[in-house]
């Protein structure tokens, strides 16, 4: 059911600004197209769903599909048996698989599958949780900050009501307080958690990750990008009534399709002047900082097969990011998408200039980003490679800096981070490759001279003068991993400190008198003036278009919906679904090499397999970062696909949505059936989700 604060909301009568945290507000997108939002479980469109498709959503349904979702860290599951198997893709299971490998058993390259739940192997430290109930807690929240607070004590006083909602959970339960509408409205989602998660299928790499970072976030596409798990209790199977029934008939194109998952934050309100921020500085230093980190892995991977063998999960995790951050770039940088963005703010500050009232209540806020956005431009730089340390991809100079603040806690300390706890004297040292260490050293001082220029002030305080080679040998003489000098430097506190010449205590601790002024500027002039803007931003939606708007996406439960739909790419139509049969065409297009090349698995069941099975499809709902896994569902609640990757034309959607060329891409529930019966010959998970032939 809508809450009732939502329904206040939507009815105008409740405007509460409140602090929020730059560039991850929870706020309110402009006027919806199409299917598009990241709709909460208490406030789905359900008018609009039956208006265009028929279809009521009931209570009901929305709950059983609510407690057969899988939340995990960064991604998301299903539940799909009685007996606690969850589905999700291979590339969330990916770090369960490498960290399970041995070099005697690569999981990683040649997949994982337990033929009884006797072979499932449990994932050390890994938690997976279940949205149980969203409770209302709007005035608890608001209710805490007295009249007359300042905004600080006001602050303060949510946050300490916030502190107290979330405690004293259950065991076996979590409790998170969820700011939605711009901090209008406060929702408690209270979770059930499973510590005992065991791996239960994986597919090998080459299978679930087909045709490599060449065809990540295209299509058509060939990926089996699947993996599963079961939920334990008490070293048993957990019991879970409520689960998803598995659809052997799949979808068709045309038909309506829902996703449930966590979809990442997303940005759609921010100011023109804030996306041109990120077009202009932001993504581009991402996209070269993380160049640079991966070319340092690739050294490092080539230096043996054990590095290559432990590296893959950290390496796919860096082109995947990277892929998305080009892709948000290309968005930011076409002029339609633009013009888009600077119609709509146009036409909301238009309109809300037609109400005087809220026109002065609320119509500054453009203009306390836009000052924020000037002073993100003149000091960015400096807080990336001063205060984040960017130019220094060093464990040993991480390391150094931890030391230094702990020293400089409660005497004098800068640092604009939490005091940190001095280690213990006789703690184990932690271990450092220097191999590791002098590649990723070096490729971090070479990408400042790159990215700033030899001229640079930060440059010349890294470098001290020296060329990168000398630069770096200086520093890796460091003796700080050395036991004895440890134990020296920790009990001396702030004086051992002061006086220590070790290079990376010396470099930490001259950096640091900086750190504090640039991270206050910016906590100040940025983070509290974009806190303070952006709600009002998201009252005037309200204002001018009233219940015409869904929340940005928070990695919580959300719910979206679309349908089975083709698109056009370059001119020409992409056909919505691919087949098995592609797959083997494309192999054979690339003479089986890689990326391209198939799995033995595979290869080895060619001649089995139907080649007119559905393996991939789009659709057109509204997806992004944090969706990877979620079930597609059709009408009866059916998994009909499992959601793992968007086309290249999806990437803005953290900004903008485009019906008619944004895709969610899945694979068929059809496919995976087909996949799990002939070349992975998983009877027994076969017949525990589809029943038995």
């Amino acid at each position: 059911m809508v809450s009732p604060m939502v329904k206040m909301i939507r009815s105008k009568k409740l405007f509460v600004p409140v602090l929020a945290l730059a560039f991850g507000f929870s706020l309110l997108t402009l006027s919806p197209r199409a299917d598009e939002g990241f709709w909460p479980y208490n406030a789905i469109p359900k008018t609009a769903i039956k208006a265009k498709y028929g279809f009521d959503v009931t209570d009901a349904w929305l709950n059983h599909l609510q407690l057969s979702t899988v939340r995990f860290g960064g991604g998301t599951g299903s539940v799909v048996s009685p007996n606690g198997l969850v589905l999700t893709n291979h590339h969330i299971a990916l770090d369960s698989l490498q960290r399970l490998s041995t070099p005697d058993k690569d999981l990683v390259k040649n997949g994982f599958v337990a033929q009884s739940m006797a072979e499932e192997l449990k994932v050390p430290g890994m938690s997976l949780s279940v949205l149980q109930t969203i409770e209302d807690v709007t005035p608890k929240v608001i209710g805490s900050a007295g009249p007359g607070m300042s905004p600080t004590d006001a602050a303060t006083a949510r946050s300490a009501a916030i502190a107290q909602l979330q405690s004293g959970a259950a065991p076996g339960t979590s409790k998170q307080v969820v700011s939605l509408y711009a901090g209008a409205v406060y929702n408690l989602y209270t979770y059930k958690v499973y510590t005992d998660v065991r791996l239960v299928f994986g597919a090998e790499f080459q299978a679930g990750f087909y045709g490599g970072d060449p065809d990540n976030f295209t299509f058509p596409r060939y990926c089996l990008d699947v993996g599963m798990f079961r939920l334990y209790e008490n070293d048993k199977p957990a019991a879970t009534p409520h689960y998803l029934k598995w659809s052997p008939a799949g979808s068709k194109e045309g038909e309506l399709v829902f996703t449930t998952g966590h979809p990442g934050a997303t940005q759609r309100l921010n100011t023109v002047a804030h996306l041109k921020f990120r077009r202009d500085i932001q993504i581009p230093f991402n996209i070269a900082l993380f160049e640079s980190r991966e070319a340092s892995l690739k050294k490092w991977m080539a230096l043996s097969a054990e590095n290559e063998r432990q590296s893959t999960s950290e390496l796919f995790g860096i082109q995947n990011t990277l892929k998305s951050l080009r892709g948000q770039l290309k968005g930011l940088q076409d002029p339609a998408v633009m013009s888009v963005k600077e119609a709509a703010e146009a036409r909301l500050v238009s309109e809300l200039a037609k109400n005087s009232a809220k026109n002065a209540e609320l119509g500054d806020a453009w203009g306390i980003v836009g000052k924020s956005i000037e002073v993100a431009r003149q000091i960015d730089a400096e807080r990336n490679f001063i205060a984040l340390g960017a130019g220094l991809n060093s464990t040993l100079f991480a390391q150094a800096r931890t030391l230094v603040r702990a020293a400089l806690s409660g005497a004098g300390r800068a640092g604009g981070a939490p005091a940190a706890p001095m280690p213990a004297g006789g703690a184990p040292v932690p271990a450092v490759d220097m191999q590791r260490e002098k590649i990723n050293l070096t490729d971090s001082l070479a990408f400042t001279v790159k990215y700033l220029g030899p001229d640079h002030a930060v440059t010349k305080r890294l470098l001290l003068g020296k060329t990168v080679d000398a630069r770096v040998t200086e520093l890796l003489s460091t003796r700080i991993t050395d036991r004895e000098i440890r134990a020296l430097l920790i009990a001396g506190g702030k004086a051992t400190i002061d006086a220590a010449t070790d290079p990376m205590i010396v470099l930490a601790r001259s950096l640091e008198p900086d750190v504090q002024p640039l991270n206050d500027r910016w906590a100040k002039e940025v983070t509290a003036a974009q806190a303070a803007a952006y709600p009002k931003i998201g009252q005037a939606v309200f204002v001018v278009d009233g219940a015409k708007a869904y929340p940005d996406a928070t990695g919580t439960l959300r719910l979206s919906y679309g349908t089975v739909k083709s698109y056009v790419e370059n001119g020409k139509p992409v056909a919505p679904y691919t087949v098995f049969g592609g797959l083997f065409e494309r192999s054979d297009q690339h003479q089986n090499k890689p990326p391209y090349d198939l799995a033995p698995r595979w290869a080895e069941a060619k001649n089995s397999l139907d080649p007119k099975t559905p393996f991939d499809f789009v659709s057109n709902n509204d997806i992004v970062g944090g969706n990877s896994g979620s079930p597609v569902v059709n009408k009866k609640g059916e998994v009909v696909g499992l959601i793992f990757d968007g086309n290249i034309q999806s990437l803005p959607g953290y900004f903008i949505f485009q019906e008619d060329i944004n895709r969610a891409v899945s694979v068929d529930s059809r496919g995976i059936l087909e996949a799990l019966r002939k070349v992975y010959k998983a009877t027994a998970i076969v017949e525990e989700i589809a029943g038995k032939k």
